[in-house]
């Protein structure tokens, strides 16, 4: 796929959804950064449920390094993989008083020293609250990397290293979000919405259908 057709891949995504953006609910750096480590392998609309009656109670470091894990089980059990992530968010919590001053820190090496955080989610909240230009690769974006052949790969890594590379620079800060949006919504894993998609004469899907 050639420069041209992937910056009007982008001029058309970002044309549909000008303003792309989390679709996890919070009210501050920490309160996503506990959200995004809640979200491994579980919905963003499962995640903004526990996280509801989580931050009710605790939504700072020092109140969730409080917690006792079995509390916090307790709440956010809904989830899967739910006994480590309380473990993980509490530690978390715990060393962002102790090292960081109760602060998200913004650098990967440091967001990755975090238990639960790993390339992904450091991605996450290096695009997002400090607008990086760094692209998280979920199951979705992996999808339409490969699917509509703009950065095909065979592992996350290789992707998000070539989407870097080849997405247009005016696009980069945005492209985490307006891939996973479309691949959430249109280009979906089983039968994706093809007459509804924006991309639909860009797509290079259909052609390796035929």
């Amino acid at each position: 796929m050639n420069l041209e057709k992937r910056r009007a891949i982008f001029t058309l995504l970002k044309k549909n959804t000008p303003n792309p953006t989390t679709e996890l609910i919070y009210h501050s750096s920490f309160e996503l950064l506990i959200s995004v480590i809640l979200s491994a392998q579980t919905t963003d609309i499962a995640v903004n449920k526990v996280t509801k009656k989580l931050f009710n109670i605790a939504n700072t470091p020092l109140l969730l390094s409080n917690l006792k894990v079995d509390k916090i089980e307790k709440l956010i059990n809904a989830i899967g993989l739910y006994k480590n992530k309380a473990k993980n968010i509490k530690a978390t919590s715990s060393i962002l008083l102790e090292k960081f001053n109760g602060e998200v820190p913004s650098t990967r090496e440091e967001l990755e020293s975090l238990p639960g955080v790993g390339r992904k989610t450091a991605n996450v909240i290096l695009n997002t609250l400090f607008k990086k230009p760094v692209i998280a690769v979920d199951t979705h974006i992996f999808r339409l990397a490969n699917r509509i052949n703009i950065a095909p790969a065979k592992t996350p890594l290789t992707v998000e290293k070539r989407l870097t590379k080849l997405i247009p620079n005016e696009f980069l800060n945005d492209a985490h979000h307006l891939l996973i949006l479309h691949g959430r919504y249109v280009c979906k894993a089983i039968k994706p919405q093809c007459s509804e998609c924006v991309i639909n004469n860009l797509c290079e899907y259909k052609k390796k259908l035929l």
